[in-house]
């Protein structure tokens, strides 16, 4: 089974799951067979006999989900609510005065000024999303851009511009011809 997110279920999916697999135990107590279990509860055989050998070995105490399998996150919750907080300041505050712009390079600079806790990019990456931040494009615009002045070169220069210029016709691309049949 593939995830939408790239790396395994949510807390909710998770508690699903484990329901399953506690259908599956009861199934298991009753007397009815891997097989069967997998085509009622409609799951693969594979994991079937994987959770009767769990549940044979453990009881249902073994179907018990053991919570993410992912890396724990370095920033607590206080932590990052602050990273979030100090994003939103912008880059300036922080030293970065040549654009306007956050890399995952300096927020994770940030990060360890912050928090003594280095980051690779792909990791910090994997933080802002957490925080509800994602990779932007940002739109390249000079603070000191006359808005009224780009609209007059659009209506006054930019139709001369646009203009096709010379005679040149259609068709060959060579100074001679081609030979003609």
């Amino acid at each position: 089974m593939r995830y939408a997110d790239g790396g395994g279920l949510t807390a909710a999916g998770r508690a699903k799951r484990e329901r399953v697999r506690f259908e599956a135990a009861e199934l298991f107590e009753q007397g009815v067979q891997p097989p069967e279990v997998a085509r009622r509860l409609r799951v693969s055989r594979k994991s079937a006999y994987a959770w009767h050998a769990r549940w044979r070995d453990g009881g249902v105490e073994a179907l018990v989900s053991k919570g993410s399998q992912g890396p724990r996150c370095r920033l607590d919750a206080a932590q990052l609510a602050l990273l979030e907080a100090e994003l939103e300041r912008g880059p300036a505050v922080h030293g970065w005065t040549e654009d306007q712009r956050w890399t995952l390079a300096r927020i994770a600079v940030l990060v360890h000024r912050l928090f003594k806790v280095s980051y690779s990019l792909k990791g910090m990456s994997l933080v802002l999303h957490r925080i509800g931040w994602s990779v932007q494009v940002p739109v390249h615009r000079a603070v000191e851009r006359d808005e009224a002045a780009v609209a007059a070169w659009r209506e006054g220069t930019w139709p001369e511009v646009g203009k096709r210029h010379g005679t040149r016709a259609h068709g060959w691309s060579s100074r001679t011809r081609p030979v003609s049949r």
